[in-house]
């Protein structure tokens, strides 16, 4: 009997890009565990290296709020898409990131705790919600980045609408610090905004990339060197080669700018300093897509997937 469901195979696709056969395979080899199963098709070269978050869903909304050299985003989810479109729920996601840009550390206990502009506090805003509306919200997460001098820009990828850039899908800060105008400032900030929603960076360097990632890609990459074949000075070579080209891609300064195609995001930042005399450095950043992360539960697969995995 299968240690995985229907479901799970499907996931698995949507997480690689595999065929039907590798991703039962994947899973049978590996337990039913859908982690393990994905670093298999990679190790393999049968998966493409999507990052899960970015195939996650959950509804709700991002907020972003600027106030002087001080940014936050804010994530609130909701059980339905339709949910998300109801301006009560949009105003309360508004407020409620308003609020979080007048705290002073991202402490999501502390701002269902703080004050509500209507009354009450944010948590007893958010229970007459659930009340009100019929449906389950949570504020899930927040972060906030700020300067001494300088610009924090915001961009909202999937905006509500043209009105509404404070909230949508995917919302970005971009920290600046320098003694730059502000046009110039708010001219770059916006680009690199634009580049970290396109572009999914996850640290800003790569001392800021996550350990255990980096464990995880090392043990793949160290996989696919052993099944080449060649001396093991050369695999361990070939092994720090993947894990820097890794850091390179992932870490938001040395990306490649899209606006530009040749210059890092660094590089980048760089000559319009440059260019505007003046000092420009990219400290921080935060980009929050709604629902990353979090487990959907699936259901409903194609009948002959079904098939594939009752074989």
């Amino acid at each position: 009997m299968a240690d995985f469901s229907v479901a799970d195979v499907k996931k698995l696709r949507e997480l690689t890009g595999a065929g039907m056969m590798d991703a039962k395979k994947a899973l049978t080899e590996a337990g039913g565990d859908i982690d393990s199963a994905v670093d298999a098709l990679r190790a393999k070269g049968l998966a493409t290296a999507q990052k899960k978050s970015s195939r996650t869903a959950a509804e709700g909304l991002v907020g972003v709020a600027v106030q002087g050299t001080k940014g936050v985003a804010v994530e609130v989810n909701s059980e339905t898409d339709f949910v998300a479109k109801n301006d009560k729920f949009q105003d309360f996601v508004r407020k409620t990131t308003q609020v979080a840009a007048t705290m002073d550390a991202d402490d999501v206990d502390a701002l269902k705790a703080a004050a509500y502009p209507d009354g009450g506090t944010v948590a007893d805003k958010l229970t007459d919600n659930v009340a009100t509306i019929g449906e389950n919200q949570q504020v899930r997460r927040m972060k906030t980045v700020s300067v001494e001098q300088g610009a924090v820009v915001a961009y909202m990828h999937n905006a509500v609408s043209p009105d509404d850039q404070d909230l949508g899908k995917i919302g970005v800060l971009v920290a600046l610090e320098g003694d730059a105008n502000a046009d110039v400032l708010a001219a770059l900030g916006r680009d690199i905004a634009q580049h970290a929603a396109a572009m999914f960076p996850l640290a800003l360097n790569a001392d800021g990339l996550d350990a255990e990632v980096i464990e995880r890609e090392r043990a793949i990459a160290q996989e696919k060197a052993a099944e080449s074949g060649k001396p093991e000075n050369v695999q361990e070579k070939m092994v720090e080669g993947a894990i820097k080209k890794y850091a390179k891609e992932n870490a938001l300064l040395s990306q490649i700018f899209v606006k530009d195609g040749k210059a890092t995001v660094e590089e980048y930042v760089a000559r319009t300093a440059k260019e505007a005399g003046a000092s420009i450095k990219l400290v921080d950043y935060v980009r929050y897509q709604l629902g990353e992360g979090i487990e959907v539960e699936e259901s409903d697969f194609a009948a002959e997937v079904a098939a594939a995995v009752g074989g």
